[in-house]
């Protein structure tokens, strides 16, 4: 029996709403709709299946522009109906709004989000437009022969010497007869900000808590500007460097693995929406994390951050130029590189999560703030498979196999910030509403509340008393 994916979807009968349905499918990636079936894919058949064969074309011409095909069947007796969706090689809307299927689930795109889906359909980008107010006084010329070094160091954009600015931004195709791309500013302007507002990261130091600041830094320029500026600020200001000793040998490393920081901080300004809000980096005694306008493509959802997937990058002229300067692959494997550079360094698992409008990544340093508090202590093993006992509790820090539907549905029936509370109790069971708290950057009540949800939802139940008790998953 066949279930519900990315290009199928059952509805028992017919109602006006699956137009939504067909919108997203043309929208995405095509698919079929199947009429006249459960949720399981059971064949319940249709009443009137002679008035749908004549209103459904018309139906779906009149408001979407589609003329799919639509085929009947009948299993034992029971009729049904199949809606082929093609792909749409143009935005298609129903009433106004425009809907993307991701996985299972229909989702109206909005804002920032939906700006990007009509640049994608149309061809264009953001980075791409031309800054009609730009001229090439404005591109900074040091950055220019860094990347003209970098790029021959790389091998993959030869023989710069004897190119002038405008040559190498046309080659770039960050420069055309009708002026400069807003790529050319973000990646070689002197002052983007006089273009784009809140083009800057901000970093903060803090405590346990969100609103617990100890001081915050502004790091302003161009993209290559920030990356320099950004984790010179780690590295001399937020981060400290434990000491070691090999034989004789003091070696000073950063708390966190310096590729895997370098990696976040260079997608996050390759991809962010420049038309949202600034970059935020939080340092807190226990952890690291970066949040950045712009959610994910439309494409993609977290969980298939996880497995192999191509690259859909938001802005392909920041992309195509830092791939040929030797800063980023353009396979999609920048998720990939951040994991395996935590896994070599011995720390847990980082954590993504779409939030607030923007992607988020989140490091920490261990497992607990303090052994003690936890089971699981200093006991981790290769986290990207094994499973881990100790002191009589068993976590498995590998998902379960349908762990991303799980986690999809969690995140519709209870919201994305109760998922990740439930990810931290599935891996950590004895967690109280206050560990969790500090691991998220929530109030404890916060958390209750998720905790609630979660309960009320049937994913989680508590074990013995509130000191001393337990969580199980009932998923």
């Amino acid at each position: 029996m066949t279930n519900e994916s990315q290009n199928i979807e059952f509805k028992g009968s017919w109602q006006d709403e699956h137009i939504k349905v067909v919108c997203g499918f043309a929208n995405a990636d095509g698919g079929r709709l199947y009429i006249g079936k459960d949720d399981r894919g059971k064949v319940v058949g249709v009443t009137n299946v002679g008035k749908l064969l004549e209103d459904l074309p018309n139906k779906l011409r009149d408001h979407l522009g589609l003329m799919p095909a639509i085929n009947l069947h009948h299993e034992k007796n029971k009729p049904y109906l199949e809606i082929v969706v093609e792909p749409s090689t143009v935005p298609i809307s129903f009433r106004g709004s425009y809907y993307w299927r991701s996985g299972s689930v229909r989702q109206e795109l909005k804002g920032l989000a939906l700006n990007d889906f009509l640049f994608r359909k149309m061809g264009k980008s953001w980075d791409g437009m031309i800054n009609e107010r730009a001229t090439l006084d404005h591109i900074d010329a040091p950055t220019i022969e860094t990347f003209m070094r970098d790029a021959s160091k790389s091998g993959r954009l030869p023989d710069l010497s004897a190119l002038s600015i405008a040559e190498l931004l046309e080659k770039l195709n960050l420069l055309t007869s009708e002026g400069l791309t807003n790529a050319a500013l973000v990646l070689f302007g002197k002052d983007p900000g006089k273009f784009y507002t809140n083009s800057f990261v901000k970093i903060g130091r803090f405590v346990q808590s969100a609103v617990d600041i100890r001081f915050q830094e502004v790091c302003e320029g161009n993209l290559f500007q920030i990356l320099h500026g950004v984790m010179e600020q780690l590295e001399r200001k937020f981060l400290i460097k434990p000491i070691r000793f090999e034989g004789l040998r003091r070696i000073e490393e950063l708390e966190y693995p310096v590729s895997a920081l370098r990696e976040m901080i260079l997608n996050a300004l390759v991809h962010r929406n420049y038309l949202g809000t600034m970059t935020l980096l939080r340092v807190m005694d226990d952890s690291l994390s970066l949040w950045n306008a712009g959610v994910l493509p439309v494409e993609l959802t977290i969980d298939k951050l996880y497995v192999s997937h191509g690259s859909y990058p938001r802005n392909p002229l920041i992309a195509s130029a830092c791939y040929k300067a030797g800063y980023i692959d353009s396979w999609g494997r920048g998720i990939e590189k951040i994991r395996e550079a935590c896994r070599t360094a011995g720390l847990p698992p980082p954590h993504f999560a779409e939030e607030q409008g923007g992607f988020m990544v989140e490091l920490h340093k261990s497992y607990t703030k303090d052994p003690a508090e936890n089971r699981l202590g200093n006991e981790v093993d290769n986290w990207l498979g094994n499973e881990i006992v100790s002191d009589g509790y068993f976590v498995s820090q590998q998902p379960p196999p349908d762990f991303g539907k799980i986690s999809e549905r969690i995140r519709i029936d209870c919201g994305s910030d109760a998922e990740r509370a439930f990810e931290i109790i599935r891996q950590n069971p004895d967690y109280t509403a206050a560990q969790i708290a500090v691991r998220l950057g929530k109030t404890s009540r916060t958390i209750e509340n998720y905790i609630a949800k979660l309960k009320k939802a049937g994913y989680i139940i508590r074990r013995g008393p509130k000191l001393g008790g337990h969580w199980e998953v009932k998923v």
